[in-house]
This record gives structure tokens, sequence and C-alpha cells, in this order.
């Protein structure tokens, strides 16, 4: 089965005197980029979300955010005097700039101030974490599990959609095949008239140089061996589907190589129906390249 690397999860949990709100969630990425932003102050909680994490999910654009806060009845605020003179002298840098500048700034008051992140701080016990700490990973599996059925739903649909543009891409390439064999006697005599032209312009010319000549027109107008290499890349494409994730990074390099036959279908037409099928044959390949995006 196929997972998307789209997905989205949240759970709500306590636990005495805390509550906390976990949300997952992800997007395309090359490979596997993790961004936690939980509570320092809860002890090792971090580095076992990490692994955790890191264990279930293979690829993908992933940020965990853990909101922990205490009831209002065990929580009181207090002043961070640490964060309030940043703040303070932040301020003083951007209304010396703005002097500077010439720049009028309106007056801040000290609700203005209170309100910035940090300067009030919910006061932490000192008491052990761990419990909490073992509460919230308790937690964690069912997070996870319900973000990978996300992830394997959105993965379900695109694995259709995946499947049909392989099959266009295989109409394609047999589309491309029979108007090869049917240009035969067309390419034949273009062939005839090119080797003419050689003859006409190689007066004193070796029967080498004559031969190699005649063989760079040969290959210029046979298209073999670029549909049968498409064909091999759409065999290769639906041994990768029947495998299931993840296999994106093996799809998108595939998909590279569908779109380098299919160019050099283009090149070698020389007959407009050929051509025509070559360019369906590359809008295809792009319309499939922008859904591998998003297989894990």
């Amino acid at each position: 089965m196929l997972r998307s690397m789209t997905g989205f999860a949240a759970s709500k949990g306590s636990h005495q005197d805390y509550n906390w709100l976990c949300e997952l969630r992800s997007v395309n990425a090359k490979g596997l980029d993790l961004r936690l932003r939980v509570p320092d102050w809860i002890e090792g909680l971090e580095p076992e979300l990490r692994a955790r994490l890191s264990k279930a999910i293979v690829r993908g654009s992933v940020a965990l955010n853990l909101r922990v806060s205490r009831t209002e009845s065990s929580a009181a605020p207090q002043l961070n005097a640490a964060a309030l003179d940043g703040a303070l002298a932040a301020l003083l840098q951007i209304e010396t700039r703005a002097m500077d500048e010439g720049l009028s700034l309106a007056p801040c008051n000290a609700a203005d101030i209170l309100s910035l992140r940090g300067v009030m701080d919910v006061a932490q016990s000192d008491a052990d974490t761990a419990p909490l700490r073992t509460a919230i990973l308790t937690e964690i599996p069912a997070l996870i599990d319900s973000f990978t059925d996300m992830r394997a739903k959105e993965g379900a649909a695109l694995e259709t959609v995946l499947a049909e543009q392989i099959a266009a891409i295989a109409a394609l390439t047999d589309q491309a095949a029979k108007v090869a064999e049917a240009r035969k006697d067309e390419m034949a005599a273009t062939l005839r008239s090119n080797l003419q032209t050689l003859i006409d312009n190689t007066e004193g010319q070796s029967e080498q140089r004559l031969a190699q000549e005649l063989a760079v027109l040969v290959v210029k107008a046979d298209v073999t061996e670029e549909i049968d290499r498409l064909r091999a890349h759409v065999a290769a494409a639906r041994d990768l589907m029947a495998q299931g994730s993840p296999i994106g990074r093996k799809l998108d390099f595939l998909m590279q190589e569908f779109n380098r036959e299919a160019n050099t279908l283009c090149s070698k037409a020389q007959n407009i129906a050929l051509t025509q099928v070559g360019l369906d044959l590359k809008a295809a390949i792009e319309q499939m390249r922008e859904q591998v995006q998003n297989v894990e």
C-alpha cells in the first residue's frame, strides 16, 4: 500500500494539574525532516518523541507541536524578568533605529509589553516531571497511528490515480509504436533521399566515413529503442507500485527516465503524428511526476 506524505492528527490529554494538546502534521519533502516544538522543562520528552517519530515515518516534513498548560487553580502567571529586559532592550533598539530613519512610531503601553511572548510565564513546578512525561508518551502511539492512517488513506487514493496515469502512459507508448510502424514507408523514402544527398556530398570520402554517416541517419530515424525503454519503465513502475511505500524516491527517479525517453522520441519523430503522441506522452508523464511528489 502506498502512503502519502501529507497527513494530520491531533490529540488531547491531561495528567493531574496539567492539560495538553498535541498536533502532528506533515507535507512533502525529499527526506525526513522532523521539527518538534515541545516544552523544554519536561526532561527527556523531545528525544523520546523524535525517536518514536523516526521509527514510524520514513519521509516528509513532519511538525509536532505540543502545548502543555496547568489548570488555573494550580498555575498563576508571573513576570519573567529576563524576558522583560530583552523585550525592553529590543523596543529601545527599534525606537532608536526609527528615529535615525526619521520615522515616528506609535507609543506602546504596559499591556502591549505584557502581551509579548515569554514576558508573562506560568510558573512551572519544581516537582519531578517524569510522571507527566510518561503520561504524554502513553498517548503518543495512538496519535501516530491516527496520523499514519490518514497518510495511508491519502496514499490509497493516490495509488488509484497513479495506476490510471501509468495505464495512460502505457497506452500512449503502444500508440507511438503503431505510428512508428505506419511511418516506415515514409521514413524509408526520407532515408533514401538523405542517403542520396550524403552520396552527392561525400565525393572522395572513404567508404568507412560513408558508413558512419549512414549509421547516424539510421539511428536518428529509429525509435524502437525508446519505445522499448518506455515499456520497460512502465513495467518497473507497476512493480514498484506493487511493493508499496516507501517508494517515492525510486518513482521520482523513474519519472526522470520516462521524460528522457519521451524527449528523445519527439526529437527523432520526423513525423507530425508521432510528434503529437510524444507530446501527449510528455504531458502524461509530467502529470504523473506531480503526483509522485506526494508518495512517501
